[in-house]
């Protein structure tokens, strides 16, 4: 099977899956390039709420294909960093579900994800001092931003293995699930996110993630959306939401 991303949308989730199995899920150039392109008509499908991304079968990206990296290495991590850039800049939720190896380029995706759900078990390493190479800058801000300048230092310094334990005390992961349990949980949060309010979830992704430059612009879709009218009127009739935000 060659390298490939794919993507299916079922009840308004899209669950984008890495698949390399024959290299533990890594990343080529290939899959690094379609990754934006790929992102790019989910975000605007009225369809699509909330997007999962995770890896074929039991593990979910062991990196870069380290092969890849005798090309040139500016291209390469050029590629790495545009893929991972068009993830974090997704308008709606994003969520990395996790089992096995999540590392180097792994950890890269998973953490420009808003939330990261994880299986007991998982492995998160960050690891370019094995290799000789300089982490990107806003790939290392990133990390930092979510586990603290001492852990991502740890991380970027050592370049070893952490598990599930660690990476749920230092903020790397927000929960872990027993074997078996994984997907269960992230389908029940899914349903979660999807019935909420689109509006909420995407003004409050842009203020989370730093920008200044909105709070006009997201006033002015809150008076012209109908969802807080929405959202008003069914608690006082106690029934669940109808948001029409983004559809």
């Amino acid at each position: 099977m060659e390298p490939h991303l794919t993507v299916s949308v079922a009840d308004e989730v899209a669950t984008v899956v890495i698949a390399n199995p024959a290299k533990r899920n890594a990343m080529t150039a290939g899959m690094w390039r379609s990754l934006p392109g790929l992102l790019a008509p989910l975000a605007a499908d009225p369809a699509v709420r909330a997007l999962v991304l995770t890896g074929a079968g039991e593990t979910f990206c062991a990196g870069a294909d380290i092969s890849t990296l005798r090309e040139p290495g500016d291209e390469q991590q050029a590629l790495a960093v545009r893929a991972e850039e068009a993830l974090a800049a997704f308008p709606k939720p994003t969520l990395a579900a996790i089992r096995g190896y999540c590392v180097g380029g792994g950890s890269q995706l998973a953490a420009a994800c808003d939330l990261r759900f994880a299986e007991e078990g998982a492995r998160f390493g960050v690891t370019p001092a094995k290799l000789g190479i300089v982490y990107p800058a806003s790939s290392t801000r990133r990390l930092a931003a979510l586990v603290g300048p001492s852990t991502a230092k740890f991380l970027l310094f050592s370049g070893e293995l952490v598990d599930t334990e660690r990476a749920l005390r230092t903020g790397l992961v927000d929960e872990v699930h027993p074997a078996g349990e994984l997907d269960k949980r992230v389908a029940e949060f899914t349903r979660t996110l999807v019935s909420r309010s689109l509006l909420t979830q995407a003004a409050a992704k842009e203020f989370a993630d730093g920008r200044t430059d909105r709070d006009a612009h997201w006033a002015e879709q809150a008076r012209g959306s109908g969802d807080t009218a929405e959202g008003v009127a069914a608690f006082l009739e106690r029934r669940a939401p109808r948001f029409t935000y983004g559809r």
